[in-house]
């Protein structure tokens, strides 16, 4: 008499769990926006100019990855020295109007781990935008919607940067 193996349904369901979730572990998979901080970024201080929409978004980053917002300046600063965005011609319509514009995100800051370093940084973002002057209103909301999407790009990214710079 030949035996039979008999499998189980639901081994086999959490064997397959199982090994898929070793596979995604073992291969370095991390959700989006789940950065590993350096531990000089544990505490940080964000130096801006009052106000800035930009130091609210990069200090939001920073919170969601874990790191500890300081009121003074000690081992790590973040020092924003300048935001601007700027827009260059990409096409024209058939009237001579421009139909789309190329929108140019860029940041520049200075991050200052301990006394003796500094290492000065930029990160540009770049999105194409659709202009038409019968629908200004429209396509202004479109354009802030845009601008915000472009700060939180460029603050994961300096997250990304840092994250390099620091990590030896």
């Amino acid at each position: 008499m030949k035996k039979q193996l008999v499998t189980r349904p639901s081994f086999v369901r959490w064997m397959t769990l199982g090994l898929a979730a070793l596979v995604i572990s073992s291969c370095g998979f991390q959700l989006r926006d789940s950065y590993q901080l350096p531990t000089q970024l544990e505490t940080v201080y964000i130096q801006a100019e009052p106000f800035s929409e930009f130091a609210e978004i990069l200090a939001s980053r920073l919170q969601l990855a874990g790191a500890q917002l300081d009121e003074q300046p000690r081992q790590t600063v973040i020092q924003l020295v300048s935001d601007s965005l700027d827009r260059r011609t990409l096409s024209l319509s058939s009237s001579g109007q421009v139909a789309e514009y190329e929108l140019i995100y860029t940041v520049e800051y200075v991050l200052h781990n301990g006394p003796q370093t500094s290492i000065p940084l930029q990160v540009e973002v770049f999105r194409d935008y659709q202009d038409d002057p019968n629908f200004a209103l429209a396509k202004t909301r479109e354009r802030e919607v845009l601008v915000t999407e472009m700060r939180e790009d460029a603050a994961r990214q300096i997250l990304r940067q840092i994250s390099a710079q620091l990590t030896p």
